[in-house]
């Protein structure tokens, strides 16, 4: 059966690493405040390195960004609104 993976989830003997590794798909969290130019080259860059690494096709990558106000994240006992706000002064 070509591409299928074992019970521990390692291929099978007689398939290749690129037949059993489909789709990676990347889950990215991370506090609000990046431009949409620099999340597309993180993803970009993302994406280049999967296919390098890993040797799927560009077009098997899925990422997906996961942005929280600075509010909704805590660091270290404080918001990130909180640690903005000390940093500056």
């Amino acid at each position: 059966m070509a591409g299928a993976l074992s019970h521990s989830g390692a291929p099978q003997r007689g398939t290749s690493t690129t037949e059993t590794a489909s789709m990676p798909e990347i889950t990215i969290n991370m506090a609000a405040g990046r431009s949409d130019e620099q999340k597309a080259g993180m993803m970009r860059d993302i994406t280049k390195a999967l296919v390098t690494h890993l040797g799927v096709d560009a077009e098997a990558v899925v990422i997906q960004i996961n942005e929280a106000p600075l509010a909704h994240k805590m660091k270290g006992g404080k918001t990130f609104v909180e640690r903005k706000a000390e940093a500056g002064k």
